[in-house]
């Protein structure tokens, strides 16, 4: 282990935290207002906490269990984990919760008068990715990304105090197109986990087989099975878009990027030929900006 990991492994907060900067959109960028931005990496904390927990994904050492009371001996357990991590929910709504992301978030949640059902909508998401790992069609896709992504959105919303029910639905639109962009461009690593997000009637319908997706590279048939589901997502983008012009001032700016990210994100796929099986193909800085602008615009 690096120097640097074995600092974030002392450090659960501090390397959860410093994930946000792989992400495919701006977490909480510098151009916002302090006390948003103190909110949105508390709320992308516990994000990416609860999705490193799902994936097994946890620093080294075990101090994110021993945080929420698991014993060392069940630490691989992430239903179990789960289970601890919600329970320390609970406590930042009513208690002292253990784990300092969600100490970090009690203030969040205070501040901003937050409900537990957007958090406990990523925690079912996470525990049904223990659970099922195939998904037979778009709308069982769709449902799924309701827990999966859309709470994030409201949360975003919540927290800079912009909620409407048709922001709302605009959001939702926005964060299932970005959780299925990442699918895309994750089809190999999540095929690593035994996951696979590409809808089983859509492989039919495309004549991937499974086998296909461990290839080296991808072949005609996934690639144009790829390039479906990515036009379903730019669609979906587009259609959430909108949101971006009901806004004004910062945060205009701060979901344009949302936006932005996933077309930014679908032009690297559509660039690598929709051949996503070496790795995610990642936009350059360049091309954000281009389709923030783009978006800005109200073009695309």
């Amino acid at each position: 282990m690096t120097a640097t990991g074995t600092a974030r492994a002392g450090d659960p907060e501090r390397g959860t935290l410093d994930k946000a900067a792989g992400e495919n959109f701006p977490v909480a960028p510098f151009f916002l207002p302090k006390d948003w931005r103190t909110d949105l990496i508390a709320v992308y904390g516990f994000a990416r906490l609860v999705d490193d927990i799902g994936d097994g994904d946890l620093a080294p050492g075990g101090a994110d269990a021993r945080l929420l009371g698991v014993s060392p001996e069940e630490a691989e357990d992430r239903l179990l984990l789960l289970d601890a991590f919600e329970a320390d929910l609970g406590r930042v709504f009513d208690g002292i919760p253990g784990h300092p992301l969600l100490r970090r978030l009690q203030a969040t949640v205070r501040r901003r008068s937050l409900t537990p059902e957007p958090f406990l909508g990523l925690i079912a998401a996470n525990r049904q990715d223990q659970l099922v790992t195939r998904y037979e069609t778009y709308d069982d896709l769709l449902a799924y990304c309701e827990r999966s992504a859309n709470p994030v959105g409201r949360l975003v919303l919540a927290v800079t105090g912009t909620s409407t029910p048709e922001r709302i639905r605009l959001s939702d639109e926005i964060c299932t197109a970005l959780q299925i962009v990442e699918h895309l461009q994750d089809v190999a690593e999540d095929l690593g986990r035994d996951r696979i997000y590409l809808p089983a009637e859509d492989m039919k319908r495309f004549h991937v087989q499974e086998a296909d997706l461990a290839a080296k590279t991808a072949g005609a048939s996934v690639r144009a099975l790829v390039a479906y589901e990515a036009q379903r997502a730019r669609e979906l983008l587009n259609e959430g878009a909108p949101l971006v012009g009901s806004v004004h001032g910062r945060l205009k700016l701060l979901l344009a990027g949302f936006v932005a990210g996933g077309r930014a994100a679908l032009h690297a796929i559509a660039a690598a030929e929709h051949d996503v099986l070496p790795g995610p193909p990642k936009p350059g800085r360049l091309q954000l900006l281009r389709e923030v602008g783009v978006t800005l615009r109200g073009e695309g």
